[in-house]
């Protein structure tokens, strides 16, 4: 089949309001499909992360590692809607808008006639989409909330860690993580119900019930058995042999998920006999005696390298524990076109991982790099809002534009 030459998500313009993670992260994810982003920035100092500690690209004064990870392909426009005449713009935005997304804190934007029910019947083909800490409606929905808060809450730093320490949080936002994924979805899903009902609407979406979602197998166990799920560190606390091991250089993960896998295993590192063993027999055998069966594992294992390991267990599910550099210095990255190099005219040339969307006829759009703040503000302006230079001259010269 021929490629179709468009993007999937071609001609949708989306207004974007929001900062940090999950909002950003889902609406560059619609960049990487084809939709225009137009990203709203405060104009003093623009999305939070710009200013976050931490590395930044092409030095101190350059773009902040942090906004350049969630905001590729996107234009920015520096405008303070707090005003009057910030706010015509937005509407002059929204009245050729599709998608609205936003993850202010319930209430704030409604103090400025921007939130779903004031815009609702002005754009009734908008899709409005909020992210909130818990939620718009509720006891909690005014409580402001970030992701390892919600880790806390939820239950997940329960199941995280080693049995005999308090529960961690993850090293990295997965509830942001998650939440930008359910939101880029529910998003696609709206578009696609208003080609049969011709409306848009408001699609409420919780930092909190994204989290309870990811608890998955383990928020099933309890519901199930009224029991604890345990913290198993780097294994699992019901599958066996399924954690890392000593080789000889460094560590490597092996999850053993059935008895086919662990008759492969058990062959492949010389032990047959394994298999037979009255301990291992079952996956609830080696279970109730992991540790027997892990100090053999890291006894063979500890006698060889990671590499040459990895070449006995290529058709295995077993895998190199890599430091990020090796992780992201692998030649696999490059070659399945994951780490690409963006040129900026204020950060130089940044490498940003990029997209993972593969379709085989729409082709995915993840060459465009994150803006500086208020790049786009005049260009935007000119073609979106249909302002003359003269309009554009009285914004700036009110502050009301950067």
């Amino acid at each position: 089949m021929a490629s179709s030459g468009r993007p999937p998500l071609n001609g949708i313009v989306v207004v974007d309001f929001s900062r940090v993670i999950a909002g950003p992260m889902c609406t560059q994810s619609l960049a990487d499909l084809g939709a225009e982003i137009i990203k709203i920035e405060n104009p003093d100092g623009g999305d939070d992360t710009r200013k976050g500690a931490g590395p930044r690209f092409g030095g101190p004064k350059g773009e902040s590692h942090f906004f350049a990870t969630f905001n590729r392909g996107k234009r920015s426009i520096a405008l303070d809607f707090t005003k009057p005449e910030g706010r015509e713009v937005v509407h002059r935005l929204l009245a050729g808008a599709d998608v609205l997304v936003e993850n202010f804190r319930p209430g704030v934007l409604a103090k400025y006639g921007l939130d779903h029910a004031s815009l609702k019947d002005r754009y009734p083909k908008l899709i409005y989409l909020s992210i909130s800490a818990y939620g718009q409606t509720g006891p909690l929905a005014d409580r402001p909330g970030y992701d390892p808060v919600l880790q806390a809450e939820s239950g997940m730093m329960a199941v995280n860690g080693d049995a005999d320490r308090e529960g961690v949080r993850h090293g990295i936002a997965i509830v942001d993580t998650m939440t930008a994924i359910h939101a880029t979805a529910a998003i696609a899903t709206a578009l696609y119900a208003r080609r049969d009902t011709g409306r848009g609407q408001h699609i409420d979406l919780a930092l909190y019930d994204s989290a309870l979602v990811s608890l998955g197998n383990q928020g099933a166990y309890y519901l199930s058995s009224g029991t604890e799920p345990q913290r198993a560190g780097n294994g699992h606390f019901n599958s066996a042999p399924n954690n890392s091991f000593a080789a000889s250089d460094g560590r490597l993960y092996m999850a053993v998920a059935n008895q086919k896998l662990f008759t492969d295993t058990a062959k492949a590192l010389g032990h047959p006999e394994w298999v037979t063993d009255p301990r291992f027999l079952t996956v609830a055998d080696r279970v109730a005696n992991k540790r027997a069966l892990y100090a053999l594992m890291d006894a063979v294992l500890s006698t060889d390298t990671r590499e040459n390991w990895m070449k006995k267990l290529r058709h295995l599910p077993a895998g190199p524990i890599r430091t990020m550099k090796e992780a992201l210095d692998h030649p696999e990255v490059r070659r399945r076109g994951m780490l690409k190099d963006y040129a900026t005219g204020h950060a130089g040339t940044i490498p940003i991982v990029g997209s993972n969307y593969r379709f085989s006829d729409t082709p995915v759009d993840d060459s465009r790099p994150p803006p500086a703040l208020g790049q786009h503000t005049d260009e935007v302006l000119r073609g979106r809002a249909g302002l003359d230079e003269a309009a554009i001259a009285a914004l700036r010269a009110k502050k009301i534009i950067l």
